[in-house]
């Protein structure tokens, strides 16, 4: 499936540490140019666990209710989680939920950099 840049997506994610993997939600951050050039793509996941994210610079708090929870098709509140990028195969996408606004995706940007320590 090809994505772009921002869309939430369903994904069947690896399991670090055995074989198999479950499915999750996830952020796509890997830039258009790649996405549509390879048959992967680089993801963050969107997590129930917000807990740290109003504390954590790697962290983007969405909450469900918004307008922006809405558009990414959340179920609940969530934590875009950029500590954790992974890089998929592109027929590992079940489908597409929905998309962050671009306020969102420019919070995700900021929390790339304090994630890889960039500058």
């Amino acid at each position: 499936m090809r994505v772009r840049r921002g869309d939430a997506v369903l994904v069947n994610y690896p399991f670090a540490s055995s074989p198999g993997g479950k499915i999750r939600p996830a952020l796509v951050v890997q830039c258009d140019r790649n996405n549509g050039r390879l048959d992967n793509t680089s993801i963050v996941p969107i997590t129930s666990r917000t807990r740290f994210a109003q504390s954590e610079t790697t962290q983007v708090l969405v909450q469900a209710s918004t307008s922006a929870g809405k558009q990414a098709g959340l179920i609940a509140d969530s934590a875009i989680s950029c500590e954790n990028i992974y890089t998929v195969r592109s027929d590992t996408i079940i489908r597409k939920t929905g998309r962050v606004p671009s306020d969102v995706m420019r919070q995700v940007n900021e929390s790339l950099r304090a994630s890889l320590d960039l500058t």
